[in-house]
């Protein structure tokens, strides 16, 4: 499981960007949360896995550290 700090939030358009320790982003969407995504802000330390998706690797099972 990886470990980031959500970068960006599009609330209103349900997705948003984490930033990995490694510094690669990874794009998720609120299907891919764990917890309630309402819930979630910026700069707030999530785990995550990735997995490959048609536009590049993704963030899935996001949940708040």
């Amino acid at each position: 499981m990886a470990t980031g700090t959500i970068k960006k939030l599009v609330s209103e358009r349900g997705f948003g960007f984490i930033t990995a320790e490694d510094g690669r982003d990874y794009f998720f969407h609120r299907s891919g949360v764990d917890t309630d995504f309402d819930r979630l802000i910026g700069g707030e330390t999530v785990q995550f896995e990735v997995e490959p998706s048609p536009k590049g690797p993704r963030a899935k099972s996001v949940r708040v550290a």
